[in-house]
C-alpha cells in the first residue's frame, strides 16, 4: 500500500518539498495509524526543511499538527479503534518531569515523520479525542500552538483574571491563539504590531489596546494605555524589541519567552530586569498534562482557532512561502483528505 506524501530528502528551500508516493507506514505494537484530514502549518516546519535543529534527519515528512481519524491500530491498543476522529499531540518523549522536558523529548515532523501525509503513525498516548465543535481545518490549527499558548499563559505564566497581559507581534497562531486564551481567562490585553489591519483585528477579537511598533512613540502609546505596566508578557520575538517587553514590563512582573523569530536580543541592560525585579521564564511546546487540560480548557470556553487559509497538499511550498511572509492573521492548514 502506498500514500500521498510531501518529503523533503535534503535541507534546503521550498524547492525541497516534493510531492511523492511512498510506502504506508504500519502501525507497530502500542502505536495507531492515523489518517490525517488536515495539518497545519508551522514556523518550526520551515526552519526543520532547512536542517536548522538538532537530530535532523532526511528524507523525511514534515509536519506537527495533525487531525484525521484511526484507520489501523498495533498490537496492545485496546482504547482505541478504527474510526475514531482523533486530534495528536505533537511531541514525544516529555518525561516525568512538569517542568521541563527530558533528553529524549522531540517534536512530530523530522526527524521522526509527520503529518504533510495521508497517514502518519504515532503512540496511541499521543492521540487525543478531537473537539466535536470544531471544524477539521480549527482542529488541525490547534494542538502545537494551543498546547504552547496555554503553557506559556498559565502553567508557566501563572495568568489570573484582570491582569494586564501584552502580546508582541499579533498575527500569527501562536500570537493570536495567545489573545484568545488570555481574553477567555478574564486577563485584559494589549498587542503590538507592524500593521494597524492586524491591530484592528486583535481589538475586534477583544484586545483593549495596540499599537504599530514602526512607529517610535509606541511604548510610550502603550505606557499610556497600561501606567501601571504589563503584569504578564508572552514574547515570541525577541530581536531588538526585547529592550522595550522589558520597559513594558510593571516591577514584579513576569516575562515568558518562547520564541526569537526577530533574531538575537543585540543587547540587554540587566539592571533593568533585577531592579525591577523581573521574572524570566523560557518556556517551549508542553507536556502532555499541558495538551490534555489546554483541551479541557478550549472545550469550557469553546476557543476556536483563527484559520486564515487552507491549501492543498500538493501545494505545500505556496503554503510556506506564504507563512513565511508573515501577511496571515491567524494559522495556516493543508488540506490533506477531509472536507471542511
Amino acid at each position: 500500500m502506498t500514500m500521498k506524501a510531501i518529503v523533503v530528502r535534503e535541507p534546503g528551500g521550498v524547492d525541497q518539498l516534493s510531492y511523492e508516493e511512498v510506502a504506508d507506514p504500519v502501525p507497530g505494537p502500542g502505536e495507531v495509524r492515523v489518517q490525517v484530514q488536515y495539518a497545519g502549518l508551522n514556523r518550526r516546519d520551515v526552519y526543520a526543511r532547512m536542517g536548522q535543529y538538532p537530530r535532523v534527519r532526511f528524507p523525511a515528512i514534515p509536519g506537527s499538527d495533525g487531525v484525521g481519524v484511526v484507520d489501523a491500530v498495533g498490537a496492545g491498543v485496546e482504547a482505541l479503534t478504527p474510526g475514531d476522529p482523533v486530534l495528536i499531540y505533537p511531541a514525544r518523549n516529555w518525561g516525568d518531569d512538569e517542568r521541563a522536558p527530558g533528553r529524549a523529548f522531540e517534536i512530530l515532523g523530522i526527524p521522526t515523520d509527520g503529518t504533510y501525509a495521508e497517514h502518519v503513525v504515532v503512540p496511541a498516548a499521543n492521540v487525543f479525542p478531537k473537539p466535536g465543535y470544531l471544524t477539521g481545518p480549527e482542529a488541525a490549527a490547534l494542538p502545537l500552538v494551543g498546547l504552547t499558548a496555554y503553557r506559556c499563559l498559565f502553567t508557566r505564566g501563572a495568568l489570573q483574571a484582570g491582569e494586564w497581559v501584552l502580546i508582541p507581534g499579533i498575527g500569527g497562531g501562536l500570537a493570536t491563539m495567545l489573545l484568545l486564551m488570555a481574553t477567555a481567562a478574564g486577563a485584559r490585553v494589549a498587542v503590538t504590531s507592524s500593521q494597524d489591519g492586524k491591530i484592528a483585528r486583535a481589538r475586534e477579537m477583544g484586545a483593549e489596546a495596540g499599537a504599530n511598533y514602526r512607529q517610535t512613540d509606541y511604548v510610550q502609546d502603550l505606557r499610556h494605555a497600561v501606567p501601571a505596566g504589563f503584569d504578564l508578557v508572552v514574547d515570541t520575538l525577541g530581536g531588538p524589541g526585547f529592550e522595550d517587553v522589558v520597559a513594558l514590563a510593571r516591577p514584579g512582573g513576569r516575562v515568558v519567552l518562547v520564541g526569537a523569530t526577530a533574531g538575537p536580543v543585540p543587547s540587554l541592560v540587566l539592571p533593568r530586569i533585577f531592579l525591577k525585579h523581573l521574572d524570566l521564564r523560557g518556556t517551549s511546546m508542553g507536556s502532555p498534562l499541558d495538551f490534555a487540560r489546554m483541551l479541557d480548557f478550549c472545550l469550557e470556553h469553546q476557543i476556536r482557532p483563527i484559520v486564515d487559509r487552507v491549501f492543498p497538499l500538493a501545494e505545500v511550498s505556496a503554503a510556506q512561502e506564504y507563512l513565511w511572509d508573515g501577511g496571515q492573521f491567524g494559522k495556516v492548514v493543508l488540506q490533506v483528505s477531509g472536507q471542511a
